[in-house]
């Protein structure tokens, strides 16, 4: 789903509508506009050990092209302390805590100042305690800085405390959209045994936070 939303494969039917136009019927010029307003937090960070967290955090604005060189170095470092990471700039990953490894995955999504932000499972591999933490950092970071957030998860009732609106998918379908409070007190059969857990693994349901 979030492939197909930031425009990375094409849909076989249906449409992907950004602001109420088609994304596979815009031109060449439009999608790349479009796609310059987007933002992706990958599952398990993706950071890349070979580079620093400076190098990780300026990655999106040095594949840009056309930021200047001191522009790039106040935006990371100004990321970077927002994120409570200054300091840290000359650390590989390896030497991170994964809440550490999450944050510098979020000042990289977030120092292009993106209006929609793309989160695939943030908080995979994580214990409860660090599991809350990032939830918690989400929220917070998307009220400061004012981003749209997609989230894909199968945290239940986690995703509850954090989401404004979500909507439920199984077998490639929508079969509930609405607020939390809509969801938890839905009588339909599916979402109830998801929701209290049972039968997961043959549902295969993904719950998603839009």
């Amino acid at each position: 789903m979030l492939k197909h939303i930031i425009g990375l494969l094409e849909p076989d039917e249906g449409e992907i509508l950004f602001q109420g136009s088609a994304i596979n019927a815009m031109t060449v010029a439009e999608r790349r506009a479009v796609k310059m307003k987007f933002s992706y937090m990958f599952q398990g960070t993706a950071l890349f050990d070979s580079m620093t967290v400076y190098d990780n955090v300026a990655l999106p604005l040095k594949e840009n092209g056309r930021v200047p060189f001191r522009e790039i170095k106040s935006r990371v470092r100004d990321k970077l302390a927002q994120l409570d990471l200054a300091g840290i700039e000359d650390k590989y990953p390896s030497q991170l805590s994964g809440g550490m490894k999450k944050r510098v995955a979020m000042a990289r999504a977030l120092v292009t100042d993106p209006e929609i932000v793309l989160f695939d499972e943030p908080t995979t591999g994580l214990d409860p305690i660090r599991k809350n933490a990032a939830h918690a950092m989400i929220a917070e970071h998307q009220k400061t800085f004012g981003f749209t957030g997609v989230m894909v998860t199968h945290e239940i009732p986690d995703v509850f405390y954090i989401s404004q609106r979500i909507a439920m998918l199984d077998k490639g379908g929508i079969i509930f959209q609405g607020s939390p409070e809509e969801i938890q007190n839905s009588t339909d059969p599916v979402i109830r045994q998801f929701l209290q857990g049972q039968d997961q693994e043959t549902m295969k349901a993904a719950l998603s936070d839009v």
